[in-house]
């Protein structure tokens, strides 16, 4: 296992930084602060609540330190998120700014879930024996994206992957990628990225992370049957689950994934194959 654990303590306040240091280096998984309230941390053998309380100070600490003032973060703090050095994910809540009926930013942050990104090399091995396009799913925090990133690598070794990375979460700056055939676009839109790809790259397989829109689909079918290999991720607790949702539909309807990834919550992963 891997984890950037001195990036993520260099964007908590110096007190909270030694804590977390001391009680959780191993097992945090999130750490969620709120204001007015002991930080909260969730480890794989279960909550632990600190005593001294959140203050609005704790919080900006974190989000400018996380954020570095980069033009990219405000972007993505419009749709409610920073990645943080290492890959670790700040989720935002508080005072929404709207225009034209868009969140275009948080005016006061009350509240943060600081997700862990930890890494573990060789885990998809089994699964990267698989061919055909693959579509990863499960509940937030079931470990999607940790998947997707090995898998990714496993694949580079016989194939030539191009990964959209737009949350800077699969390969954040200082994670190794590994010493495959892989090339990395960050920050780009999916739907740009994907076309980027397929225009520059000559890639054999596509990775992205998180199908969370229409216009993702979209540019999923032009690469898909463009014979090119897909590699993906979507939010739901079963292929049952999958297949109610009308944006995830078209994508089982036409054949476009051979195969379904479900990820339980007990850890274990549940392998299907779709009928073509």
């Amino acid at each position: 296992m891997n984890c950037a654990w001195k990036e993520l303590l260099s964007v908590l306040p110096s007190w909270l930084s030694r804590e977390v240091d001391i009680r959780s280096r191993d097992t945090l998984q999130e750490l969620r602060l709120r204001i007015g309230l002991p930080p909260q941390l969730i480890c794989a053998s279960g909550t632990l609540w600190l005593e001294r309380k959140i203050v609005q100070e704790d919080l900006l600490f974190c989000v400018n330190t996380a954020s570095r003032y980069s033009p990219w973060a405000a972007q993505s703090m419009a749709q409610g998120y920073i990645t943080a050095p290492g890959g670790h994910r700040l989720g935002l809540c508080g005072e929404a700014i709207i225009h034209e009926a868009h969140m275009t930013g948080i005016r006061s942050v009350r509240s943060l879930c600081i997700r862990v990104a930890r890494d573990f090399p060789g885990i998809s091995k089994t699964y990267s024996l698989l061919t055909g396009s693959i579509l990863i799913i499960g509940p937030p925090g079931s470990g999607k994206t940790t998947l997707l990133r090995d898998l990714i690598r496993q694949i580079s070794q016989k194939q030539t992957v191009a990964v959209v990375d737009e949350r800077r979460e699969l390969f954040p700056e200082g994670l190794w990628t590994g010493s495959g055939s892989l090339d990395i676009l960050t920050g780009c839109p999916k739907t740009a990225g994907i076309d980027i790809m397929l225009r520059t790259m000559g890639p054999e397989t596509i990775a992205l992370d998180e199908i969370s829109a229409a216009s993702d689909c979209d540019a999923l079918y032009q690469a898909g049957w463009c014979g090119v290999r897909l590699i993906a991720t979507a939010h739901a607790a079963s292929l049952s689950d999958l297949c109610r949702r009308p944006l995830y539909k078209p994508l089982l309807a036409n054949g476009l994934f051979e195969h379904i990834l479900t990820l339980n919550k007990d850890k274990t992963i549940l392998e299907e194959r779709m009928e073509q």
